[in-house]
């Protein structure tokens, strides 16, 4: 600000107090020129977060197209086999075995001790408040991780130990390898190699016969379906087996337990008494042979 008339003192703009200040979005400053520096968390290091994600999405997406799941065996309850559970559960059911985790004392081992490792996780953030960031130099939290490793990786260990000993002991077969020894022998034999029953599926007979169109016009599809397989009511292949025309024309005009008479509806659709003729003749003859 200058204070007199001469042309060489020094101006110093103070600014105008009549101009307000803008509410507009303010750029983050750049860091990029300054090594060790932070830098704005919206948008840029959001952003950055987000472009990772990403990548890491899509490339989970790509293997778990690429590769399947593997489907095991089915589950057989009447198997005598010594249950183990997969194997990044082993340090858990080998935890929950020891004497001062289950029995007379399984509360201290379900809520006591897991507890004191829940709280000291949480706690941990609070408990090490330091900026350095090589682990050596915080101590704290580099001794929980490396204490909870070793407990994971002993407790895993012990695991997979005693069911192996288990084994030999009972001189037994761990029942995936038996399972693909039994499926071997079998296809071996031309047996099929599943327990599962296998019904052959009941054909429509004749379905280019025009009581098809008959059929979808009186509206049985509702209920039936389209391929006689059944929607809200039961299935209709093979139903010649169980009833003949007579008896299916009858089920028609007067019905049959929670299905109501379709005869009046079915001439409300454009049908003809011929054509209600010729449709209980056609699902007469669906029979499974």
């Amino acid at each position: 600000m200058a204070h007199g008339k001469d042309s060489k003192e020094k101006v110093v703009f103070v600014g105008d107090s009549r101009v307000k200040k803008g509410k507009g979005f303010v750029i983050p400053p750049d860091y990029t020129a300054y090594p060790g520096k932070s830098e704005a968390f919206i948008p840029n290091f959001l952003l950055k977060e987000w472009m990772v994600g990403v990548v890491v999405l899509v490339g989970f997406l790509v293997l778990t197209i690429a590769e399947p799941a593997p489907l095991g065996f089915p589950a057989n309850p009447s198997a005598t086999i010594i249950p183990m559970p997969d194997w990044y559960f082993l340090f858990l059911y080998e935890y929950l075995k020891l004497p001062y985790a289950s029995g007379d004392y399984v509360a201290l081992g379900v809520v006591g001790v897991t507890g004191v490792a829940f709280m000291a996780l949480l706690l941990a953030p609070f408990l090490d408040t330091g900026k350095e960031r090589r682990f050596y130099r915080r101590p704290i939290t580099s001794a929980l991780m490396l204490l909870s490793l070793a407990a994971i990786v002993f407790l895993t260990n012990s695991a997979w130990t005693h069911y192996t000993n288990e084994l030999e002991a009972t001189n037994q077969i761990p029942e995936t390898e038996q399972r693909v020894i039994d499926a071997e022998a079998k296809r071996a034999k031309g047996l099929p190699t599943s327990n599962a029953i296998v019904t052959k599926e009941i054909a429509i007979v004749d379905k280019e016969d025009k009581a098809m169109e008959s059929f979808v016009m009186a509206g049985c599809i509702s209920c039936h379906a389209t391929d006689l397989k059944g929607n809200a009511g039961p299935s209709l292949r093979g139903v010649g087996d169980t009833y003949d025309e007579a008896a299916i024309l009858s089920i028609i005009k007067e019905g049959q337990g929670r299905m109501s008479p379709m005869y009046d509806s079915a001439i409300a659709a454009g049908l003809t008494d011929q054509d209600v003729n010729e449709l209980a003749a056609w699902l007469a003859k669906q029979k499974a042979e």
